[in-house]
């Protein structure tokens, strides 16, 4: 296709277009929001080139002038997504405060656009926003005590736990709209079931956790709160 290189490249470093012509009739940033559109609307598999070139009006050979290949398509979505981030308060000078604001935002940005957690990489950590995001997190922890790499380590980690809850709701999801039952049937007869067969015997660890009253907790925020808590006491040296 036009423009596409054998080495590897960044498409940052790119011109808007390729090729000699007139001025770039489009820019990535419309692009981009095409196929976000596309990708909100039908999910990432309906993501294509063809699709993307008929959505802002241009024939499919062109867009290769702007966008090489679909990898880089990949990034230019992940970039403008992460243009989504409100971090105008921060730092805030609570470095936990700001962690908590940040992973909350980041939960709001996956459920709005459920297909990034199948595309986010660490290679696009050299995008515009992606950049943006970074630099300011890394101000919000100036004030922890820990080594830069530590930081590094907190802002991946933060970033993966979110995703990883994304990913598992967006799966339970996905079973519930595949089977003819409501999940809080599904919910009864495995439950049943299972305890069916903690009462066995067999399973003599799990019959002493029933036996105290506890059960699988039914709450995704709390759950999702305790996980970040217990994320961030993890990392600080005060713990």
């Amino acid at each position: 296709m036009a423009g596409r290189a054998a080495e590897p490249e960044v498409i940052w470093a790119r011109p808007e277009r390729t090729g000699r012509g007139p001025k770039p009739a489009y820019s990535r940033a419309d692009i981009a929001a095409a196929a976000v559109r596309i990708a909100d609307a039908d999910g990432l598999d309906a993501v294509s080139m063809r699709r993307v070139a008929a959505e802002i009006g241009c024939g499919t050979m062109s867009l290769y002038n702007y966008v090489p290949r679909k990898e880089d398509l990949y990034e230019l979505m992940v970039d403008l997504i992460s243009g989504e981030y409100e971090l105008s308060g921060v730092p805030s000078g609570d470095w936990r405060a700001d962690m908590r604001d940040f992973a909350r935002q980041a939960l709001g940005i996956m459920r709005r656009h459920p297909w990034v957690v199948r595309v986010m990489s660490t290679v696009y950590a050299v995008s515009p926003n992606a950049l943006r995001v970074l630099d300011l997190v890394l101000a919000c922890l100036e004030g922890l005590d820990v080594p830069p790499g530590t930081k590094l380590e907190l802002f991946g980690m933060v970033n993966g736990s979110v995703m990883t809850f994304v990913a598992n709701e967006q799966a339970i999801a996905e079973r519930s709209r595949s089977v003819p039952w409501s999940a809080e049937q599904e919910q009864a007869v495995r439950g049943a079931y299972m305890m069916g067969r903690v009462g066995t015997g067999e399973y003599p660890h799990l019959a002493a956790l029933f036996a105290q009253g506890m059960a699988p907790p039914d709450d995704p925020e709390g759950t999702f709160d305790r996980m970040l808590t217990r994320l961030l006491d993890s990392f600080d040296p005060k713990n």
